[in-house]
């Protein structure tokens, strides 16, 4: 009995060292944003394609990932994930050496191919590894090392990627030679973090190779659907679905564009916003996350999430009509509050499922595809106004859905077979 329980718990902390990893990563293109934009000379629209190229991953793989756990197992699938996710940090010193943006997308998007596998296994197993009555509260606590990394790596990025280089009235007054070979070496700052990253990866990945996962039977007795679109049957599911598309969008939005909006709303310089994106934005998020928690022992967690959305949806508000410090403090609350909505929004949507689980997880994943498409939509709007504050009514839009979804959608319809 002990055994089994020793098991489960080491079996919890590798799964949620998973959240850490790829939270780290991702947390890595509000670095990449402006540094890349800097780089390439690229506009706000164009900048955004880096958030394209990660979550449009997560259109394409969300299937596959889902037959993949459906065939082979979770392990299998860990496995993949993190064979990609090495890789494609690999991918990094190449195309740091050819200055090619396109390559650096390509890069992101091998990179998201493995996050998109790993989180199609890790969120479920996570939610499935422990009684049921608990699963909502075991996937924000993993959830909450999300948000540690949403602190860390902002702080450690800019350090090492946004370097001092010659400012911009230094560009410009260089030659055209002098000039590219100066952003060639900014560029060339991703290929340290990069390779390091993919390093620990493939450590992660020798673990789990050798070690035991316990067994997890989602829908036990329950019939499986024939195919991935009898999930939609779930009412409740589509519906999640949904408001995940929202959500991921909104907060990509918000982490994505904080340094480029900290910088315009308040006048700051790229590193004292990276140290807010981190200390401010990303603790906000992870403390967000474990306070979340403690909360969902008093108040149901679809409670919480109303309330919570409200909350953002004023802040949204807040943070497209004030400017200084009022903006960023209004960024950081929403931050906090909008912590716990992915997490939530997953428990509920996969809750009762029985043997649907896997397709119903890998169409939530899939579901992240909203990180593609809303940031452009934010950056546009912010382009056409020339006031990146404007673009907040994407993220306002964002949380009026996921309010909708706590208010009323997430209630479980039974499915006639």
């Amino acid at each position: 009995m002990n055994d089994n329980k020793t098991s489960t718990n080491f079996a919890f902390i590798m799964i949620t060292s998973l959240f850490f990893m790829w939270g780290f990563v991702h947390n890595l293109d509000p670095i990449l944003i402006p540094h890349l934009k800097r780089a390439f000379s690229l506009s706000t629209l164009q900048a955004s394609l880096v958030d394209s190229a990660v979550f449009i991953a997560y259109f394409v793989m969300a299937l596959p990932a889902g037959a993949i756990m459906k065939k082979y197992g979770y392990k299998a699938g860990i496995l993949i994930g993190l064979a990609f996710f090495a890789v494609g940090c690999y991918f990094f010193i190449p195309s740091a050496n050819t200055q090619l943006y396109a390559f650096f997308l390509l890069s992101l998007f091998v990179i998201a191919c493995g996050l998109t596998i790993l989180e199609t296994a890790a969120n479920p197993y996570a939610s499935l590894l422990g009684p049921p009555e608990k699963a909502v509260q075991r996937l924000n606590l993993a959830q909450s090392f999300n948000g540690l990394a949403a602190t860390l790596a902002p702080i450690i990025g800019a350090k090492i990627i946004l370097t001092e280089g010659a400012s911009d009235e230094a560009l410009s007054a260089m030659t055209a030679s002098a000039r590219e070979i100066a952003l060639a070496s900014e560029a060339a700052s991703v290929k340290t973090p990069y390779f390091i990253l993919g390093t620990v990866i493939l450590v992660i990945a020798v673990i789990f190779y050798f070690m035991k996962l316990p067994e997890i039977k989602d829908g036990e007795g329950t019939a499986s659907g024939a195919h991935v679109f009898h999930a939609f049957k779930h009412r409740h599911l589509s519906w999640a679905v949904a408001a995940q598309f929202f959500y991921v969008g909104a907060q990509v939005c918000v982490f994505s564009f904080f340094i480029l909006y900290a910088t315009e709303a308040a006048g700051i310089s790229e590193m004292r916003a990276a140290t807010y994106a981190g200390f401010g934005v990303g603790m906000a998020f992870m403390i967000g996350r474990f306070v979340g928690t403690f909360f969902m022992k008093y108040i149901t967690p679809v409670k919480l999430l109303v309330i919570y959305s409200v909350i953002c949806i004023v802040l949204s508000v807040l943070a497209m009509l004030t400017s200084g410090m009022a903006a960023i403090y209004s960024v950081i609350g929403i931050a906090f509050f909008m912590s716990i909505m992915f997490p939530t929004i997953f428990s509920l949507g996969i809750q009762d499922l029985g043997g649907d689980t896997k397709f119903g997880s890998s169409l939530i994943i899939m579901s992240i595809v909203g990180g593609a498409f809303l940031p452009p939509l934010f950056g546009y709007i912010a382009d056409v106004n020339h006031n990146i504050q404007i673009g907040y009514v994407v993220p306002l839009a964002c949380f009026v859905v996921i309010f909708l979804f706590a208010f009323k959608g997430h209630k479980v319809v039974k499915v006639l077979r």
